[in-house]
């Protein structure tokens, strides 16, 4: 106790001198920054601080639309590019697909050991990018429904990948519409009304009832098909077969049967079809959709092609399939994603483009984009900018009719691949 009491009494002895040391350095330090200010001169440390010089930059300058000058909404879509933030990575996007458009074999060497075949001009400009489009169920729901159906009804993509609901919800439409309603609609209310809610959408529950009276004497169909012909059914032959029966030409899959162009849903259970399956597995046992032999079409599809370009709206699994189905050829050479998620959970919805580079599931030598909005604001930009526009100013028509996309690299051509990423 004495010697904690000792201590206490030096403390309070040697309190007053250190708080005067201290004021009289303070009292000094401001004298000597009113004499530097008073002379003219900054402090050194807050001019090398403040005024640090700065190298010239080279980059395009920052500058956004100037509506003085009208309304141009092409130039509008062009401006996007020097303005900055998800603007400018929207502008990216749109340069990424036309470049994916524009590409032909014809821009590239011919190779010594080319096949004869493709040694021409003409023919070198009919091989071309074959495009991938891949889109989550909400998409459908929404009103980006009316642009996959371009899309595939002038047969602009080649590939498209979706889920469950991204299949179904487009013959639903067919069937009965969706509503516009509200996120903050309560739950409860809206369930003891029948009514299922896509966020800010509305769907009413007699719509998958519709849905099952059309799907139901379908799946009889091709279960009778199985068993007396040996047909044998995979999701996408699936989904063409309903594109085919569904007859209607505001379906997206109406016109990829139409034109030939493979639907894949490594996933066609989790969703109404599933439910609808389940059901006809009680009343009728037997029938096969076979998930192995699409994951052979839908690799193939990729390994087969001579360039192949990728505009994923959305994550999940149609994002990892499309990219994954793209590792089997060291990777897409052109690649847009369209998404809100984050990387920073580590899921591969969030991953940035550079994090499929390094799986081979990109190129080494690509440019691909990634903007970070709601697709539902974005794609329609750039549809407009790049698919519409070149249907509408008549380059579509130009383009050759009889177009290859499957046409495999030389052995030079591939040893060339092979030291872009491992060197000579």
């Amino acid at each position: 106790q004495e010697y904690d009491i000792g201590l206490f009494g030096s403390f309070l002895w040697w309190l007053p001198s250190r708080v005067a040391a201290m004021a009289s350095a303070a009292a000094a330090g401001a004298k000597s920054s009113t004499a530097a200010a008073a002379g003219g001169s900054l402090p050194q440390l807050a001019a090398q601080s403040v005024l640090a010089p700065s190298e010239k930059l080279t980059s395009p300058t920052v500058v956004g639309y100037d509506f003085n000058k009208g309304l141009d909404y092409n130039a509008l879509m062009d401006s996007f590019l020097y303005c900055g933030f998800q603007a400018t990575h929207l502008g990216q996007a749109m340069q990424e697909v036309d470049r994916m458009l524009s590409w032909s074999l014809a821009d590239e060497p011919v190779p010594e050991d080319e096949d004869e075949e493709f040694r021409s001009k003409e023919v070198r400009e009919r091989v071309r990018t074959k495009i991938w489009l891949a889109y989550t169920s909400n998409l459908i729901s929404s009103g980006l429904r009316e642009s996959f159906r371009f899309l595939a009804q002038h047969s602009m993509v080649q590939v498209i990948l979706s889920s469950a609901g991204g299949v179904e919800e487009d013959f639903i439409k067919c069937l009965a519409p969706t509503h516009l309603g509200d996120f903050a609609l309560e739950g409860k209310a809206l369930r003891k009304r029948g009514i299922n809610r896509i966020a800010n959408l509305l769907v009413p529950n007699d719509n998958y009832c519709l849905f099952e009276d059309w799907l139901k004497p379908i799946l009889h169909a091709m279960h009778d098909e199985q068993d007396k012909d040996g047909v044998h059914w995979t999701p996408s032959t699936m989904i063409h077969r309903l594109g085919k029966e569904i007859n209607n030409e505001e379906s997206v899959y109406h016109w990829c049967y139409k034109n030939n162009i493979p639907v894949f849903c490594p996933a066609i259970t989790d969703g109404s079809i599933g439910d609808m399956l389940y059901f006809h597995s009680y009343e009728r046992p037997g029938l096969i959709v076979d998930l192995v032999a699409d994951i052979r079409a839908v690799n193939d599809q990729a390994l087969k092609s001579r360039h192949t370009g990728v505009i994923i709206l959305g994550g999940g699994l149609v994002k990892h399939h499309t990219m994954n189905a793209n590792l089997m050829r060291n990777g897409c050479d052109f690649c847009v994603y369209v998404s809100t998620a984050q990387e920073f959970d580590g899921s591969d919805s969030g991953a940035r483009p550079d994090e499929a580079v390094s799986w081979g599931k990109i190129r080494v030598d690509a440019n691909p984009v990634k903007v970070y909005a709601d697709a539902t604001l974005v794609f329609p930009l750039i549809v407009a900018k790049t698919f519409a526009a070149r249907l509408h100013d008549g380059r579509w028509a130009v383009r050759p009719k009889d177009v290859i996309f499957d046409k495999g690299y030389t052995t030079s051509e591939s040893e060339l691949e092979r030291e872009k990423v491992y060197g000579k």
